[in-house]
């Protein structure tokens, strides 16, 4: 079962792209780790991912947990998920 599932993930701020149609899946059971030269957007997947970007952030794609789309989840939906997993 996937438990996480990004999917031509995109985040920018104006015309800068800082992170480009990124896809992974995370299984349950599995771990998983992002490297990368600093500057290379680890931060803002997971930032992107837990839906905690700043307002002018550009976001594309999907961020699916347990099947749930969590891009242009409301507060309260991130809320709970943030909470209990």
């Amino acid at each position: 079962m996937t438990l996480l599932h990004v999917n031509r993930l995109s985040v920018g701020y104006g015309a800068q792209a800082v992170v480009d149609t990124l896809s992974f899946k995370l299984r349950r059971g599995e771990s998983v780790g992002l490297v990368g030269e600093s500057g290379s957007g680890k931060s803002q997947t997971a930032l992107a991912i837990l839906g905690l970007l700043p307002a002018q952030a550009a976001v594309s794609g999907s961020v699916r947990f347990r099947g749930n789309e969590l891009l242009g989840a409301t507060g309260r939906q991130l809320d709970a998920v943030r909470a209990c997993g």
